[in-house]
C-alpha cells in the first residue's frame, strides 16, 4: 500500500483539487471526504488530473472518455474507478 497524506498534505491537495464545476467538487469529493485515508499514489493521481480542463475532466469521472498519453497512468486509472466505484 502506498503511504497514507497527512493532514498538511491533504488539506494542499484539497486546495488544489477546487474546481469550477460542482459536479466535478462533488465527485473528487469522494475520495477527498471518505474514511479511508488519502495514498500518495491516489493524490499523485489527482494531481494529474487537475491539469485537465473541467469538461474534460468530468467526462473522464462520468466515464465518458477513457485516459490517453500521459494520463494514461495506473494512478490516474485508479482515481477515476474510486469517482465511480464510491456511493454518493
Amino acid at each position: 500500500m502506498s503511504p497514507v497524506l497527512d493532514a498538511a498534505q491533504l488539506n494542499k491537495l484539497r486546495w488544489r483539487c477546487r474546481r469550477g464545476l460542482l459536479e466535478n467538487d462533488i465527485l473528487i469529493g469522494r475520495i477527498l471526504d471518505r474514511e479511508e485515508p488519502v495514498t500518495l499514489a491516489e493524490a499523485n493521481g489527482l494531481y494529474a488530473l487537475m491539469e485537465l480542463a473541467d469538461n474534460d475532466l468530468l467526462d473522464l469521472f462520468l466515464g465518458r472518455t477513457q485516459p490517453e498519453g500521459r494520463l494514461d497512468k495506473p494512478e490516474v486509472r485508479h482515481v477515476l474507478d474510486a469517482v465511480r466505484r464510491i456511493p454518493a
